[in-house]
């Protein structure tokens, strides 16, 4: 034991010692830490001084709490396209005892991320983990009188931590702000760890809020004029679902919580989102002073079948609660949604209200992933994208075309990110098990463009066609389309690395066939020349068949597709391997 202890301190002591070059490099001029930045109409993540596209797994809650668990699992990993790991500290494995820490498990991610060219974002599971309190030290477990628990109307406990435990907040933040600063020394240099996630789906189960003496007091107590400033200043901007609570009773700056929001469950729902919040700030804003990288929380949202808060985790980072959280939580960056419903589109845009930057850390993978992947990323400007215990079967069949999406996908990313900044990118998501997502339309420029899941049948006088038939229930397609428009007599690398010009487009999609409409409706939009193709590893183009005839021949009622608009010709992305396509489009 002594000698494995031995063996891992060393390590640990070679891992800080390599980077402490690093570290004085960093007071001379070195690239500042991983951070979000506004480009154009999104928000990126820089690493290094350049965008990163996160094409993530967030791996299951004990996969990394083991160096020789994870040794599999990275080289699983690395055949899959993924190039950021979501991983678990936990607070329990980091200060066993009080006031001493062990940063072995930190120190083992980073030193394996890097040995497999990946980057890092941490999850903190301190005081909650979907919303329960599990991975606190033993220390913290057993002593329920300094870090008091949440409880019931009925006064029985409940095996959470309540949001009102003053020494609870204090030694969380220290642990945070102990791990932050040991990722600053180890890592400032490389930029590994590039983002920080903070506790895990919080929320008070079973209730709309918590009832324990601390909290009976606080509810009773004023508003926070830190809120009601915050409401006011904002008023015009407030999401409605804050409006109408707020608005229900007058709009009062002074009162009790249910003096200002009522005596109903949603007023409970915001008194929880307000101190959740806050008590998280405060853990954050500890360790983002030794260390200041990006921290995102992740929402437990709110279920089809859950009637009132506490059906899901009351008070957290759910989408009608968001102007608290930013009341509350300035120092958080993000308000991430974890979405496993099947409506992905409709649920995402609902967490990018306000301005708040797209970044999803659990999700599907599988054919519905990449859909999901391809849409946030095309549609919503996302930092990245994240499947849940992915380690777990992405060697599965089930995944193939997953890995593919992301290993295409992250041979263009540089071209992604810089299309996203300049508002040249779109992307369509298709569900044949729902009528309203057969279709799906992208708008770029003076270009619209019709994406349609794919389809078999006959129409319009019993010719064969390719778009417009019968929808396979269980399919499910998407495409992101990226629009080439240089400046004249440019010469930028991205013009070399893609070989268009203006008024081309690049497309990465699966299950889909695309046509082109004006946008001003006037004339017919006809396809010049469509070519298939790859890149490589390095971003290169190699340019394979030239695509005619049969191959972009939709639709033959010809008549039919004329009066419609249509030239009758498009993409034809008919499997569910995905695929790059080049079309060069021309007005007539």
């Amino acid at each position: 034991m002594n000698i494995i202890r031995s063996a891992m301190m060393a390590a640990a002591m070679l891992l800080l010692a390599s980077c402490k070059s690093g570290n004085q490099e960093a007071a001379t001029g070195m690239a500042e830490p991983p951070h979000l930045e506004q480009r154009g109409g999104v928000t990126q993540l820089i690493v290094k001084g350049k965008p990163w596209l996160v094409l993530g797994c967030e791996l299951g809650n004990s996969t990394s709490s083991s160096r020789e668990y994870m040794q599999p699992v990275w080289e699983k990993l690395k055949l899959t396209g993924v190039n950021t790991v979501l991983a678990v500290v936990s607070w329990e494995q980091t200060e066993p005892v009080e006031g001493q820490f062990d940063f072995t498990v930190v120190d083992d991610l980073i030193r394996d991320a890097r040995t497999n060219g990946m980057k890092l974002a941490l999850l903190w599971f301190g005081s909650w983990k979907n919303g329960i309190t599990s991975y606190t030290p033993t220390w913290v477990k057993r002593d329920t009188k300094r870090f008091p628990l949440a409880t019931t109307p009925e006064g029985k406990p409940l095996p959470i931590l309540s949001t009102l435990g003053e020494e609870t907040c204090k030694a969380d933040a220290k642990a945070f702000a102990a791990v932050m600063q040991h990722i600053k020394e180890v890592d400032a240099r490389e930029q590994t760890v590039v983002m920080m996630q903070m506790e895990n789906e919080v929320g008070l189960h079973g209730h709309p809020r918590d009832y324990c003496p601390l909290a009976e007091k606080a509810f009773s107590a004023p508003v926070p004029k830190a809120l009601t400033d915050y409401l006011t200043a904002n008023k015009a901007r407030l999401l409605p679902e804050t409006l109408k609570a707020w608005e229900a009773k007058g709009c009062r700056t002074e009162g009790t919580w249910a003096e200002v929001f009522g005596p109903d469950d949603r007023a409970a729902e915001i008194f929880m989102a307000w101190h959740y919040a806050a008590y998280m700030d405060r853990i954050t804003a500890a360790g983002k002073a030794a260390y200041s990288l990006p921290v995102f929380v992740n929402a437990w949202i709110v279920q089809p079948e859950d009637k009132r808060p506490g059906n899901y985790p009351s008070g957290g980072p759910q989408a009608q609660n968001h102007d608290i959280w930013r009341a509350a939580a300035p120092s958080i960056d993000i308000l991430s949604p974890d979405i496993y419903l099947s409506d992905f589109p409709s649920i995402l845009r609902l967490y990018a209200r306000g301005g708040n930057p797209v970044f999803i850390p659990e999700s599907r993978s599988g054919q519905q992933g990449a859909a999901n992947a391809a849409y946030a990323i095309g549609a919503m400007g996302a930092i990245g994208y994240s499947p849940f215990g992915f380690e777990r079967n992405c060697s599965d069949e089930v995944n193939v075309s997953f890995c593919q999406f992301y290993q295409k996908a992250g041979a263009v990313a540089d071209t992604i990110l810089t299309a996203q900044a300049e508002g040249r990118i779109g992307a369509a998501w298709l569900k044949g098990s729902d009528p309203q997502r057969v279709k799906d339309t992208i708008r770029l420029g003076d270009v619209k463009i019709v994406c349609e899941l794919i389809s078999s049948g006959m129409r319009n006088g019993g010719a064969p066609q390719l778009t417009g038939g019968t929808y396979d229930p269980a399919a499910i397609g998407y495409a992101i389309a990226i629009r080439r428009q240089p400046a004249a007599g440019s010469q930028d690398a991205e013009a070399d690395s893609l070989n268009v010009g203006a008024g081309e487009f690049l497309f990465l999609g699966s299950n889909v066939r695309v046509t082109f409409l004006p946008a001003d409706g006037k004339g017919f939009i006809g396809l010049a020349k469509v070519t298939e193709g790859d890149y490589d590893a390095q971003g290169r183009w190699h340019e394979g068949r030239w695509l005619n005839g049969d191959e972009i021949q939709l639709r033959y009622d010809l008549l039919y597709a004329v009066g419609e608009s249509y030239s009758g010709q498009g993409l034809n992305f008919g499997r569910q391997e995905p695929q790059f396509l080049k079309v060069e489009l021309f007005n007539y």
